[in-house]
Order: C-alpha cells, then structure tokens, then sequence
C-alpha cells in the first residue's frame, strides 16, 4: 500500500509540510513537473520539494493544501483570496489539470471585486503584501486598487465609505454635532479615506499614488499631495517612517507641494513640510526645490520658523538658513522689493541673537549669516553688533584673527554712536576696528553737536592717520 505521507515540502525554509503526493499533483502542474525531473532531493522513502519564495508562506501553502484534500472545494473570502489566488498562479493550478482549478475559482471571485465592501477590500490588499512583487505581477494588486479607487472616486461626496466599514479597520473617525456638520462635510467629503490607508507600506501607497494619477484624480485641490503628507506624518510619528521606504513618496509628495505652494501653503506649512520630508529620504534635487520656494517668502517667515534642529552640527541648522536667505536675495535681485529685503534684514539679526550663543557655532557660519545679505537690508547695524557681542563674550577661545575677522560683517557708519561707544569699551574688540568705528561717527557726532570748534585741532585731519601706537589714546579721547 502507498505511503499516504510520501511527500515532504519544505516552505520558506520555515515550516515542513507532510502530504500525499497523489492528492496534491491531481491539482497542481507545477507539482507533476518537479517530480518528473531528476533533481529532486530523496530523504530515505519520501520526496522533498523546498520553496523558498511560496506566496503567503505557511499560510499561505496551508490554504493550498487545504483546497487539495478537500476536493477542490474552499471558502474564498476577502481575506484569503490574496493567498489562494497567488498560489494558485505559483503552483499552476489551472484548467489543464483539473475542471474544479483553483486558479478559475479565485478568477471568479475576483470578477466580482468591485461589490466588496471598503472593509473587505482593505483586508485583501492588506494579505498580499507579504508577496508584493507576485500580486503586481500577476495583476492583482491592481485590481484591487483599481477598486479602491473606484470607492474613493463615487464616495466623494459622502461623508464615508459605506454603511459596513469596519470600527476595527476604518481608524478616521470624527465626532461631530448638527451644528458643525456642515462645517466639517468638506473634510470628510474628500479625505474620509486618508487614515483607513495609512497601514499600509510605501510600496503599496506609491502604486496607489500612481493608479490615482493614472484614473484622472485631479491634484488641483491637492488631494494626492495632502494624503502623502498625512502619511508620511503618521509612518514619522509611529517610527516606521525610514529614508529607504518613504524616499519616493517624500519626492511624490514635495512635487505636489510645488505646484501650488505658494498659494495652498502659508509659510509655517511649508517649513513643516521640510521638516517632514527630509527625515524620510527626500532627494536632493527634490529638497533644493522646496528650499528655494520656501527662500523666495522669507520675509513672511517669523523667528521660530528658523529654529530647526542642527543634531550633530549645532542647535540649530544654520546651513539651512544660509540657504534661504541665498535663494531670497538671488529672487530679489531681479527688481525685487526694498522694504522686504529689510524685513528680511530684521530676521535675520533676531536669528544671529538666538544663535550667537551656540557653543558649537563656528565663527565662519556666524560670519556667513551675517553677510548673507546685501548692505542695502540693513538701515541699522546695531542687532549685528549685539550678535557679534554675545558670540564673542560666549566664545572666549577665538584667536586674535578670528575676533577681527568677525568684526567685518559691521558696517560702523550704520551703527549707532551709543554702540560705537559700547564697541570702543569692549576688550575683546581688536583695538583698530575700535578705531574705525568711532572714526566713522566724526561726520555724525559734528553735524549732531555743532561744536566743531570745540574738538582739539586737527583731531578731524588726524583721523586717516591713526595708528596702532596711537589708537587707544584716540579711544580714550572720545568716549
């Protein structure tokens, strides 16, 4: 009498299965083939058959032998038509073989897919993605987003999916009153989907992305763009969100953004989105563009706005800012606006302030802040100064050279005659930039006192000619 256990397969190198080979080669050619050939692997009296790629793994094969030693008879259902249809097509469990195939069941039920409630179809699409690459190949995932997205498309207008959605899986939910039900049907009209979809992985979000692209959805209203975005939060937020995933749905999302940025997103928005997207793998190219729009409205951008983490580098990320400011300057120049280059100005001496006292701040990017902009964005150097103070007195260790270099991002006839004075009595101010600082207040102080004829005579002629022998007393003088 044959062995009714003849059969040993192996899946995923996971779990051994113990079959009869009669039973399961009725319905699987797959199966015939591999025991036709000679390289299969002998272990005393039974055959052994590994799959090391098996649709759905143990589950998966599980169901499959259940449909063989059950006739050719099983429940297919939302939740196990992803397993069994793959199979199916894995094992080749097609008509040839048998009149009652697998493969024409699962076909069968997939044909009525579109009658499966919102529920049911997040449960399916949901089974397949342990064998992504096979339920795209094979098609199934696309029709399974072809008919979420038919979902999504005829329940626009409605404040949810359908009656049946499950509490368990639907994860947006709002409270609301009659009073506020008009006010919040817009919200729930177009993004009552969003949430249901954030369990998703990114591969299936982007193929998603793309079939809604591909359908009509109109971007216009940044519908696509605020789905990413709300992904992308949750996946950052729950710590699942990492650069090698999420690189291509950051770029996706980002180029949404720039098509109507200026006029969908204020200006804290967009710097959230920065935020957002370069945690996740946004691309270069992607990041330059984002960084430019959001450079070009600095002068709507409030001080809190630039406080973004520098990690390693420092507090704060004065890379980032540097290039703002670049990319606002290099749109103003061609016939831009005065009053917001000054608005820009008064930013970035409040930013200087805030950053001056950062340990870890080099001299070279307080420097390169300082002299981002043109002279012409300043009326008063006076913020500067103050910066420069607190960089200085917060950074004893910096050379001689260093405090002096520094010093040249001042313009002194700009600064006030009390700050001139303050800069005279600083000692870690070089003495000579002392001097040509206050020298640069003569003109100021002569038409301010009218008492010319009182300064000693040839003080104003002697000024050119200071030296560094002569400089303090030149301090002393006129403090």
């Amino acid at each position: 009498m044959m062995e009714l256990c003849d059969l040993k397969v192996q899946i995923n190198g996971e779990h051994n299965f113990f079959l009869s080979q009669n039973v399961l080669c009725s319905f699987s050619g797959k199966l015939r083939k591999i025991l036709k050939e000679e390289n299969i692997i002998i272990n005393t009296n039974r055959t052994v058959i590994r799959f090391m790629d098996f649709p759905g793994s143990i589950e998966g094969f599980e169901l499959i032998s259940r449909f063989c030693y059950n006739n050719g008879r099983i429940d297919i259902n939302p939740s196990n038509i992803c397993f069994l249809h793959c199979g199916a097509i894995f094992l080749e469990m097609e008509e040839e073989i048998t009149p009652c195939n697998l493969l024409k069941q699962t076909e069968n039920f997939l044909d009525g897919i579109l009658y499966l409630t919102w529920h049911d179809l997040l449960i399916s699409l949901k089974s397949c993605e342990s064998f992504f690459a096979m339920a795209d190949s094979s098609g199934l995932l696309q029709k399974l987003l072809s008919s979420l997205i038919y979902k999504i498309s005829v329940n626009s207008d409605l404040s949810s999916p359908s009656s049946s959605s499950s509490p368990e899986v639907s994860l947006f939910r709002c409270s609301f009153s009659k009073r506020s039900i008009e006010a919040i049907k817009p919200c729930l009209s177009r993004e009552w989907w969003f949430q249901d979809l954030f369990v998703f992985a990114p591969e299936t979000i982007e193929k998603m992305v793309k079939a809604l692209g591909a359908y009509g959805c109109n971007n216009k209203s940044l519908i696509l763009t605020k789905f990413l975005l709300n992904y992308l939060k949750s996946a950052d937020q729950s710590g699942h969100g990492s650069k090698w995933d999420h690189g291509g749905l950051a770029d996706t999302a980002v180029y949404g953004v720039l098509m109507i940025g200026r006029n969908a997103f204020n200006y804290r928005g967009l710097f959230w989105v920065l935020r957002l997207v370069s945690r996740l793998g946004l691309s270069k190219e992607c990041r330059e563009k984002l960084e430019r729009l959001i450079g070009s409205m600095l002068d709507k951008a409030e001080l809190d706005d630039l406080l973004v983490s520098g990690h390693d580098e420092g507090v704060y990320d004065v890379k980032l800012v540097m290039r703002l400011v670049r990319f606002f300057v290099i749109e103003e120049e061609d016939g831009g606006s005065l009053m917001r280059m000054k608005k820009v100005g008064r930013l970035m001496d409040k930013y200087l302030r805030e950053i001056s006292p950062d340990q870890r701040l080099k001299a070279s990017k307080f420097l390169g802040v300082a002299e981002s902009l043109p002279d012409s964005a300043r009326d008063c150097y006076d913020g500067v100064y103050r910066a420069l103070e607190i960089f200085i007195q917060t950074h004893p260790n910096l050379s001689f050279e260093d405090r002096k270099r520094l010093c040249r991002c001042l313009n002194h006839e700009k600064l006030t005659l009390e700050t001139c004075k303050d800069l005279a009595k600083n000692p870690r101010i070089p003495p000579d930039v002392a001097v040509q600082a206050l020298a640069s207040q003569q003109p100021k102080l002569q038409a301010k006192t009218n008492m010319v004829n009182d300064l000693n005579k040839g003080n104003s002629k002697t000024v050119l000619y200071i030296t560094e022998a002569n400089c303090e007393e030149f301090i002393t003088r006129f403090l």
